[in-house]
C-alpha cells in the first residue's frame, strides 16, 4: 500500500471532518460519556482494526480516547488509514 501524496490527503480529507493530520498521521479525539462507552468503542475498533490487519495508535483515559493512523509499511497515511478511519467513525 502506497503512501498518499499531500494532494491525495488533502483531498481525501473531506469526507473525514472529525479527523486531522498531525505529526503526519491521520488524527482524532473522541469523548464518551464515561469509561464504559469509551472502551466499548475501543472494542469493536479493535475488531473492526483486527479484520483489516491494520491496527490505530491510540490511548484512553477514562472517557477519552485518541486516535493516530498512520500506515508505517508505506511511510506514512496510505488510503489504508482512511479506510480504518471511516468504519471507526461508524462506530462512534
Amino acid at each position: 500500500m502506497p503512501k498518499l501524496s499531500d494532494s491525495a490527503i488533502e483531498s481525501a480529507m473531506k469526507a473525514l471532518p472529525h479527523w486531522t493530520v498531525v505529526n503526519a498521521k491521520l488524527h482524532r479525539e473522541l469523548k464518551f460519556a464515561d469509561f464504559i462507552h469509551a472502551f466499548s468503542f475501543m472494542t469493536r475498533a479493535a475488531l473492526a482494526a483486527e479484520s483489516m490487519n491494520h491496527h490505530p495508535e491510540w490511548s484512553n483515559v477514562y472517557n477519552r480516547v485518541i486516535i493516530d493512523l498512520t500506515t508505517h509499511d508505506a511511510g506514512g497515511i496510505s488510503a489504508k488509514d482512511f479506510e480504518l478511519a471511516a468504519k471507526l467513525d461508524a462506530l462512534v
